[in-house]
């Protein structure tokens, strides 16, 4: 499978928490994609999983991401940094998921450890580099190299929505058009 399709896709937001998310290095820039991602996913259908690393100390997703939401698959509190947990893993099986795009914090650790174990299924892997952070940017650069150098394909919010819609003109396209302009 080279390319993306809304029929065997589906998105993971990881860790996009309270007590996280104001030590990125780009955290205004980066919430504002996830949103975007969030809002294009649900305008399409595509199956929407978030991750939420220790609850108790880190707090939940923020509230301007957790209103968008309402849709999720499933929300798991994790305590590994990988959000390939049990849950999340036999309900992408369960989909029938062979390829999965992922975002959120940080990228350096559990984006990381997401996207290499997402690999090492078997899945085809797109990251949104547009959707990641870092407390420091060249931990966030570090990690987009290594997830490159393992197979792991870079895209943007824009360019991935679109390669899921494929075609314009159609409902799906306008659906999405919205979340793009």
């Amino acid at each position: 499978m080279t390319r993306f399709t809304l029929q065997s896709t589906a998105l993971i937001i990881v860790d996009v928490q309270e007590k996280l998310l104001p030590h990125m290095h780009n955290a205004g820039e980066m919430t504002a994609q996830v949103a975007r991602l969030i809002d294009g996913a649900s305008a399409i259908g595509l199956p929407v999983f978030v991750t939420e690393q220790y609850r108790k100390g880190l707090g939940t997703t923020v509230p301007e991401l957790a209103s968008r939401l309402t849709g999720a698959v499933a929300n798991h509190e994790k305590m590994l940094f990988s959000a390939c947990i049990d849950p999340v893993m036999e309900e992408l099986r369960r989909r029938g998921v062979r390829g999965v795009v992922v975002c959120g914090i940080e990228a350096h650790v559990c984006v990381l450890q997401t996207c290499l174990d997402l690999r090492d299924a078997g899945l085809k892997v797109g990251l949104v580099t547009d959707a990641i952070g870092s407390r420091r940017r060249a931990d966030q650069e570090a990690a987009v190299s290594r997830m490159t150098q393992a197979g792991v394909t870079p895209t943007t919010v824009e360019s991935i929505l679109l390669e899921l819609v494929r075609e314009a003109g159609t409902p799906l396209f306008k659906a999405v058009l919205p979340v793009i302009k």
